[in-house]
């Protein structure tokens, strides 16, 4: 049966307004030739004229957190427990079979930037697109984010589930979420706006902090939500395996299978 594979995950790169200034990755580009004296250092007597056309090898030195680039969220990054106390697990504790599971996309693009999606949003989404959650679909959110990568005001757009809504995708037996946002939650920019009107700091990483009740993880800075159907797809999402880490990089997909 034919298979079709669609790439879900950004570049890692340069120059690319992806994340805040103090969190951008740094990759030093080391080319045939700037690496030659590297490979000669290995086998004394060799000459750079021995080797075919004078190269070496190409690699990379590549300085990065690990929530850069399209990644998974561990359990351990939202807090120190999870379940109601339990310690929460870290990406290389992360069930596998979370990480490979049918799919369903929810459509939150006519939401404005800021905007904290709510259980009653989700319940609405579902209806629209006439579908009931099964326990470990995977649930990516396609937001006004995923077209404004790059640009100035990417960390600043889309919405953001909010706690109730992201525990109704949790108590439905869901554990692992997406958003093409920089963040599950509302951008902080705006989240930072009512908390200076109210006070109020539940209102804080509030989707996020659900994890505390029921452990789950979820991929940020995903990339062409735009291009899939609402259900249909399987999602592929391995992360990096980072003894203790909160997060790790992933090349996310989405397989389709049939013509």
């Amino acid at each position: 049966m034919p298979r079709r594979i669609v790439d879900l995950s950004i570049y890692l790169e340069n120059d690319v307004i992806s994340d805040p200034p103090m969190y951008r990755p740094k990759i030093d580009y080391i080319d045939h030739t700037a690496s030659r004296d590297q490979l000669l250092g290995f086998f004394p007597g060799l000459q750079p004229g021995d080797l075919p056309d004078g190269e070496a090898w190409s690699i990379e030195k590549v300085e990065l957190i690990t929530h850069n680039g399209t990644h998974l969220d561990a359990p351990y990054h939202f807090a120190s427990t999870m379940n109601g106390g339990q310690r929460a697990i870290t990406i290389d504790e992360v069930p596998l079979d979370w990480c490979f599971q049918p799919a369903v996309k929810l459509d939150f693009r006519h939401f404005p930037d800021g905007y904290v999606v709510t259980a009653e949003d989700v319940d609405a989404e579902l209806a629209r697109i006439g579908h009931t959650l099964a326990p470990l679909e995977i649930v990516v959110i396609n937001t006004r984010a995923g077209l404004r990568y790059g640009q100035p005001d990417y960390v600043a757009s889309g919405c953001g589930m909010g706690r109730e809504a992201t525990l109704r995708l949790l108590r439905a037996g869901v554990r692992l979420t997406g958003t093409d946002g920089w963040s599950w939650d509302a951008p902080f920019v705006h989240t930072a706006e009512r908390y200076a009107q109210s006070g109020d700091a539940s209102l804080i990483w509030e989707g996020h902090k659900a994890g505390r009740e029921i452990g789950y993880c979820h991929l940020e800075k995903l990339h062409n939500l735009e291009c899939l159907p609402s259900s249909g797809f399987m999602i592929a999402c391995f992360p990096c395996k980072i003894r203790g880490a909160s997060a790790g990089w992933t090349r996310a997909v989405a397989i389709f299978d049939g013509p």
